[in-house]
Order: C-alpha cells, then sequence, then structure tokens
C-alpha cells in the first residue's frame, strides 16, 4: 500500500491530488488535510467528479507538531508531501521524525516575521532524518524543482559543465483582475518585494528588487519584460554544482502589477510588521491577502500560457555550447483538465511526480536531499507523461545582459 497524505488545500494541493488520483496504482490512498476541512472537502468532491477516486480529507494545524504527528499516526502514510505555507516546513519535519515518515515540500523554510528564504534551515535536519533512515526530498515544484532536474538533465547529456545558468519564469497569462496574484498572495508579494540576490564567482550579489529589467522573447507567449530576483535554487544548485560561475533568477511581470505593488507598497500594505487597529495587533500583507482574489479561484478566468525554463552555457568536448530548455503550459488546458490555472498546475504536477519517484523508490536515500541530487531522468519522463512536457532547442550564445 502506498498512502500519502497531503498538507495544504490550495491550488497546488488541489492540482496535486487530483493528478495522484489519476495513478491509482502508485498512489493507492490519498488523505487530504488543511487546517480548514470544508476546503478539503470541496477538492475530494471534484477529484471524485473528474477521476472516479475517493479521497479521505482530514483538518489539521500544521503550526502544531502534536496534532500533525497525531494526523499523520491516524493516516498511516509512507509519505507525507507539504503543500502547505512555507513557515510551517518545520513543524511539519518535526512530526515526519517523530511518526519515522519520509517528507517531501515544493518551497523552502521561511520564517514568518522576516522576507528571507534560505535553505540552513531544513538542511540542518540532514543527520536526523539520516539517523531515522528516513528521506526529505525539498523544493518539487517548478521553480524550484524542475528547474534543477533541467540543469541536471543538461549537465548529464548535454553539457561537461555548466558555466552561466539563468532561470526564465514567464507567466503569459490574463486573470483579468486588476491585480492578483497568481499563487498564495501573502508568499508572493514577500517574494517580489525582497532585495534581488544572484550568484557570481563564488559569492552572492544583491541588489534592490525590481531594478534589473531585461526584455525576452518567450516562445509561444511573446516579448516580456522580466526582473532580476533571488529564488532558492539558486542557493541549492551553486550549492551542488559548484562549478556554476553565474546563477539567475529572473520573472515576468506587466506593468499593471508592478504599478499596483509600488502603491500598496507605498502606503504601507506589503509590510509584515504588526500595527494597531482597534486596539489588536495586524499584519497588513495577511489583511491584503484576505481582500484580494483567492489564486484557487482564477483558474476560470484566466487565458494565456506560462514559459519556465533554463537557459544553461558550458562545455561540451572543449566547445562552448548554449541550450534552452523550457515547459510552456496552457492555462485554459489546466482548467479542463483539473480545474486549475497554469501556475498552481505547473506545480502540483511536479509534486505528484516527486512524491511518486519517492513512493516507487526510483528516488531515495536518507537525509535531506534537494532536486539535483538525484538522477533527472526519471523526473523528466514522468513530466512528458503526466502535462508538463518539455523542449530543449541549442542557442547562439549565453545570456550576456
Amino acid at each position: 500500500m502506498s498512502k500519502v497524505l497531503v498538507i495544504g488545500a490550495g491550488g497546488v494541493g488541489s492540482v496535486a491530488v487530483h493528478k495522484m488520483a489519476m495513478l491509482p496504482t502508485v498512489f493507492t490512498e490519498i488523505t487530504l488535510a488543511s487546517r480548514r476541512q470544508f476546503k478539503c472537502d470541496a477538492i475530494a468532491k471534484d477529484v471524485k467528479a473528474r477521476t472516479g477516486v475517493t479521497i479521505q480529507t482530514a483538518e489539521v494545524d500544521a503550526d502544531d507538531i502534536d496534532a500533525t504527528a497525531a494526523l499523520i499516526e491516524r493516516v498511516k502514510p509512507a509519505l507525507v508531501v507539504n503543500l502547505a505555507l512555507p513557515y510551517q516546513d518545520l513543524a511539519i519535519m518535526e512530526a515526519c521524525l517523530k511518526t519515522g515518515v519520509h517528507y517531501m515540500d515544493t518551497a523552502n523554510y521561511e520564517p514568518r516575521d522576516e522576507a528571507k528564504f534560505e535553505y540552513h534551515w531544513q538542511w540542518a535536519y540532514h543527520e536526523r532524518f539520516k539517523e531515522a533512515g528516513l528521506c526529505a526530498l525539498l523544493g518539487s515544484g517548478f521553480d524550484p524543482g524542475v528547474t534543477s532536474v533541467f540543469a541536471t538533465y543538461l549537465k548529464k547529456h548535454h553539457l561537461d559543465t555548466i558555466r552561466t545558468l539563468d532561470i526564465l519564469d514567464c507567466n503569459g497569462g490574463d486573470h483579468g483582475q486588476h491585480f492578483a496574484t497568481n499563487f498564495n498572495p501573502e508568499i508572493n508579494i514577500r517574494e517580489v518585494t525582497a532585495d534581488a540576490r544572484h550568484w557570481e564567482k563564488g559569492e552572492w550579489v544583491t541588489s534592490p528588487a525590481l531594478t534589473h529589467k531585461q526584455r525576452f522573447d518567450f516562445p509561444e507567449v511573446g516579448e516580456r519584460n522580466m526582473y532580476l530576483m533571488y529564488h532558492e535554487e539558486l542557493e541549492s544548485l551553486s550549492t551542488h554544482l559548484p562549478e556554476i560561475e553565474r546563477a539567475r533568477f529572473w520573472m515576468t511581470f506587466g506593468d499593471a502589477y508592478l504599478t499596483h505593488l509600488e502603491v500598496l507598497q507605498n502606503v504601507g500594505m506589503t509590510s509584515i510588521e504588526p500595527v494597531l487597529y482597534e486596539g489588536k495587533e495586524i499584519i497588513p500583507l495577511q489583511f491584503l491577502k484576505a481582500v484580494l482574489p483567492e489564486p484557487s479561484d482564477l483558474g476560470k478566468s484566466t487565458k494565456g500560457k506560462t514559459c519556465i525554463g533554463d537557459i544553461a552555457t558550458g562545455l561540451k568536448d572543449g566547445a562552448e555550447k548554449t541550450f534552452y530548455i523550457y515547459n510552456i503550459c496552457d492555462h485554459e488546458a489546466c482548467f479542463e483538465e483539473v480545474g486549475s490555472q497554469a501556475v498552481s498546475y505547473t506545480t502540483g504536477v511536479p509534486a505528484m511526480i516527486g512524491a511518486a519517484l519517492m513512493l516507487q523508490g526510483v528516488w531515495a536515500g536518507k537525509g535531506v536531499f534537494n532536486m539535483e541530487q538525484f538522477d533527472p531522468d526519471p523526473y523528466m519522463d514522468m513530466l512528458n507523461e503526466h502535462g508538463l512536457p518539455w523542449q530543449i532547442t541549442e542557442l547562439d550564445q549565453a545570456l550576456d545582459f
């Protein structure tokens, strides 16, 4: 029996359990848990209607280690898939250690009181998981996740070494809203407004958020402005592929999104510092999240495509080569299949794939691991098989801007 417990009933959690239900020989029993069980029940109802598979639901406060451990003991899964908030990663890892169950997530830990997402908190768990004989797989989303697998695939099959790596994330979709985020608003805005950092010649180079802009022509999407940002896979890739001289992450944003964001910043609505309102402390960004459209509801109105991939330059047989490897995902096709927009789909499908490879023992180990530490081939095969086909092309040169 390959039981799995999925924690988190947002857009990504919904996609993941829909796709898991489509592989009943791998995921023989699925339980979806969240702080609000009614959200799990609604997803379970849709999974049943689309696939005929019944999934179990539960309520849990993932900040509560004992409560999470009690749920794990009751469900007895082989694997816990954490699709909750990044703030909850460490608590869920603790619950997995307490109950002797493997762990997987899609985003690294981030403290609630500081917009700083780094791997060192989770890497510190390596020896404890190793001693327990358990595997913890970090970051099996798209970015991080697939983007790291893309890099190791290029190194395995097309390049002897990687000198420069650029990760490009383009959402060319239009959801018809004045202002909305395509995944959790609180996490998204913290990420976008943080200082940009990239890896160059053995050190981190920091610059103010959204100050480095470039124009790029994305396949099947067209020209878009993309901005230099920090993203956690830069940390793990520069650690596990130390030959990389420069690693950067770019994301596209429309002018209207940035104008709204600037106004919200200027009036203090993106702050994570508590303010006193009518005798009660509130965090402005959390209030903003409450009034913005729910990302999981955007699928019905979103049209267009995403294009996410890597451009890597390095040596092959002594000659410098550059390859662009990417996936294109259609928002409307995702909604037709699982009731989701493409941003949730491109994270939820990789979550299912990582979980499947762990449950089948294809990816296995004792300790805490990042995506690039495993063989990329089975993951790449499953991307093609389960809705995220990739393409690869050779370019004339690296991104030199």
